[in-house]
């Protein structure tokens, strides 16, 4: 797919969720709840974080998409957010896992194990350490961040993974990886200091759920556009900033403020 395809749907997309403002269930952690909202706001979505078990099946169903993020681990939201998953199954609303820390302890790896068992799983999205301690017990995590680069050979394992999982996987590292086991997406924007602002992560993984609400029918597609805005306003906004506290809200400020014409140059996503 040429870049100028990718690019004008890209467009198409941010502008279905400015005009939507979707509602975008977030059942995350106690880290990020704010920056997430924040980012979401500034993208055109509306945030809301609800994750208590009583009222989650309710909210979802309002939803245009429901993000699930295991950061700050507790058995009774592991419960929710699997009522809050079927609910999502039953009503058609995607769902975006992104299993932090996967791969770091016992507890961390069998929760998102028991979710991807209970629920479907529309995207699942982490760096490629979380990824693949899912399929071997043998790579590990260190703290939530990645201690495995992904590596050209490691395409085939995620597309194989995307195939077995019946969902998008989405990795992020120096060039993202995006697959549904049949297309592959590959993204090239984004800055190395975005892993020095805590959240920036699951900030993505919320934005891939806005992106994914403004196009149900095409989940793979919509996941690689919502990684290549994201990295475009990173790049956009290392413009200005070049040190982590101020960078964070240059970066938020592009998110609101990134034109079509930005989009149109400078997006790198490609096919294959």
């Amino acid at each position: 797919m040429p870049n100028t395809s990718i690019a004008a749907y890209t467009i198409e997309a941010l502008s279905s969720i400015r005009q939507t403002a979707p509602l975008i269930h977030n059942i995350t952690n106690y880290v990020v709840m704010n920056s997430s909202a924040n980012i979401l706001l500034a993208l055109g979505a509306s945030p809301v974080m609800a994750h208590c078990r009583d009222e989650v099946e309710e909210m979802v169903s309002y939803a245009g998409a429901l993000v699930l993020n295991i950061g700050t681990l507790q058995p009774d939201w592991v419960d929710a957010m699997i009522v809050a998953g079927k609910m999502a199954n039953e009503k058609g609303v995607p769902v975006i896992l992104d299993p932090v820390g996967a791969g770091a302890t016992r507890l961390r790896t069998e929760a998102v194990n028991t979710i991807m068992r209970e629920c479907a799983i529309t995207v699942l999205r982490g760096n490629a350490s979380e990824i693949f301690s899912l399929r071997s017990a043998n790579i590990k995590t260190k703290g939530v961040d990645s201690s495995l680069e992904l590596a050209d050979e490691m395409v085939d394992v995620a597309q194989a993974m995307a195939l077995e999982m019946k969902c998008v996987i989405a990795i992020s590292g120096p060039e993202d990886c995006i697959t549904d086991g049949q297309r592959v997406f590959r993204v090239g924007n984004g800055q190395p200091l975005m892993t020095k602002v805590t959240g920036s992560g699951c900030g993505l993984s919320a934005v891939v759920g806005a992106f994914c609400a403004a196009d149900r029918a095409d989940a793979t597609k919509a996941t690689a556009a919502a990684f290549g805005y994201y990295g475009l306003c990173g790049d956009l906004a290392i413009q200005v900033s070049d040190k982590p506290g101020s960078f964070a809200v240059a970066f938020i400020d592009q998110l609101y403020a990134t034109s079509n014409e930005q989009i149109s140059a400078l997006l790198k996503v490609r096919a294959g």
